[in-house]
Order: structure tokens, then C-alpha cells, then sequence
């Protein structure tokens, strides 16, 4: 039988390796999508990029050949011979970390990364995206494979159904894009959901952990309005959020979806005062 081309499918023959539904890995098998990652990161020769989730090393390699550093995370250790297979040829420029990416020390990754490109798996997709905008100050872009639930929630507007915690966390710090739909057919074994490329381009710091906790707070009940959503909660006192909203020309009965980002910022920083 002859040497499968395509990597993913390579490796997988080479050495044993069999997904691991537990982990959701969903393996990239069609080497055209990468093209489309790396052009939608907008890579210079000078980025650090942070990739979580190695895999197979497919999407490593490409970066590695375009950025001048790569961090590769993966926290299962049956990929490793086959991600040192893909890196190996780019050891002087690689860092592979084994290990869980929602543990590791952001801040201790050398050189610090200035991109974060991703085929994300689905059960750490969004808190991985928030993680890194909060620890990687350096970072200023960030394009990532997510289930297409979950990019539509990161890119939702106000007063829309997916519009919640992850959309105003994540846009407090940066513009936030559904760049296009993946097929479900670039991915071995083939999921029950499909894709989206989301991409998010730093506009400002993170916002600060007490910020997060209002917001948090505010939505926590989202059929309730968000002075007492956030009085429940026991971030705000009702009676002062309400008066703050008025100030601020809102109802004092709306709730936290009816505002932006930076309204929501706005009424915080009031209340603060």
C-alpha cells in the first residue's frame, strides 16, 4: 500500500494514532485550509505565534516556515513523536510544550507571542480565546478554527440571542470577526458541528478582572434586568445601578443585552466613581 501525501494522514499511518474523542480532536486533513489560516493571520517575518492544540503538526509546520518562532501546546502526550516528526525540521525556531494550555504559564512562554493561530478544540475553544487575551499582552491578533456556535458568540451584537459574557469580554479588548465557514470536510474524523474561522484583532488592554465580574454578573440572569441581575449577583447594588443607567440616558429596567461593550464598560466606570 502506498504512503499516504497528505500529513495528517501520513502521521496518523506512521504512528498508530487513532483521534481521541475525549480530547475532541478533530485531526486537519485537507492542507488547502492552511493557506487560508496563515493569510488570514497575517503573519510577518518577526511573529511569535502561540498554537493550541499541535495535533498532528500540519498547521505547525506551515507557521513554522512563516513566523519567527512558534509555541505549539498539546496536552496529549500520544502526538508527541508524531509533532516532533513535523517540528524537528524547525527545532532552532519550535518550542513544543506538552501539557494542558488552560494551565500553562502564559506569561513564562520566551519569546513572548505576538499571534495566537489555532485549530482550537471544541471543548476549550472560548476560555482558551479569553485566556490569551488576558495573559498575552503582546499579542495583538489572533486567528483560530472554533465551532461556529462559538464564533458567532464571540462576534455577536447587542440585543441578539448569541450576545453574552464571551462576546463583551473578548470585544472590551479587540475587534472581533467571523472571517468564513470551514467544512466539516477538512477534518478527520468528520464532526457532528460546523466550523467557523474567527478572528480577533487587539484594539486595547484587557479588561480588568473586576470589569469581568460585572459583566459576568450583569448577564448572569439575563431574564431579569441588569440592575438586578448584577444586585443578585452581588456586583452592584441595584438602586445604584439604576440610578447609574439613567445617568448614563438608559432605561433603568434594561437588561445587560441591550448594551454594548463599551456601554457596559461605561456604566461600570460610573459606578466605580
Amino acid at each position: 500500500m502506498s504512503e499516504p501525501v497528505q500529513p495528517s494522514l501520513r502521521r496518523m499511518r506512521a504512528f498508530g494514532i487513532r483521534p481521541n474523542r475525549e480530547l475532541g480532536q478533530n485531526f486537519l486533513i485537507d492542507s488547502n485550509i492552511l493557506d487560508v489560516i496563515a493569510r488570514a493571520a497575517e503573519l510577518a517575518p518577526e511573529d511569535v505565534v502561540l498554537e493550541i492544540g499541535g495535533g498532528l503538526g500540519v498547521l505547525s509546520e506551515h507557521l513554522a516556515e512563516r513566523a519567527a518562532h512558534v509555541h505549539v501546546v498539546e496536552i496529549d502526550r500520544g502526538l508527541e513523536d508524531a509533532l516532533h516528526d513535523a517540528l524537528d525540521p524547525h527545532a532552532a525556531t519550535t518550542t513544543l510544550h506538552m501539557g494542558d494550555a488552560m494551565q500553562l504559564d502564559l506569561a513564562a512562554l520566551h519569546p513572548q507571542p505576538t499571534k495566537v493561530v489555532a485549530n482550537l478544540p471544541y471543548g476549550i475553544a472560548a476560555g482558551a480565546i479569553l485566556r490569551t487575551v488576558e495573559q498575552l499582552p503582546h499579542a495583538t491578533g489572533w486567528v483560530a478554527m472554533v465551532q461556529k456556535e462559538v464564533g458567532e458568540r464571540f462576534a455577536a451584537r447587542p440585543a441578539t440571542d448569541a450576545y453574552g459574557i464571551p462576546s463583551v469580554i473578548a470585544q472590551l479588548a479587540c475587534d472581533v470577526r467571523v472571517l468564513r465557514p470551514v467544512s466539516r470536510r477538512v477534518f478527520f474524523p468528520v464532526p457532528n458541528v460546523d466550523s467557523v474561522l474567527v478572528g480577533l484583532e487587539r484594539t486595547g488592554p484587557a479588561a480588568p478582572r473586576a470589569l469581568r465580574s460585572f459583566v459576568q454578573g450583569a448577564f448572569a440572569h439575563r431574564r431579569k434586568t441588569l440592575a438586578k441581575s448584577a444586585g443578585i449577583a452581588g456586583v452592584a447594588a441595584p438602586d445604584a445601578t439604576r440610578a447609574a443607567l439613567e445617568a448614563l440616558g438608559h432605561p433603568a429596567d434594561v437588561r445587560a443585552e441591550r448594551l454594548s461593550p463599551a456601554q457596559l464598560r461605561e456604566l461600570w466606570e460610573r459606578l466605580q466613581a
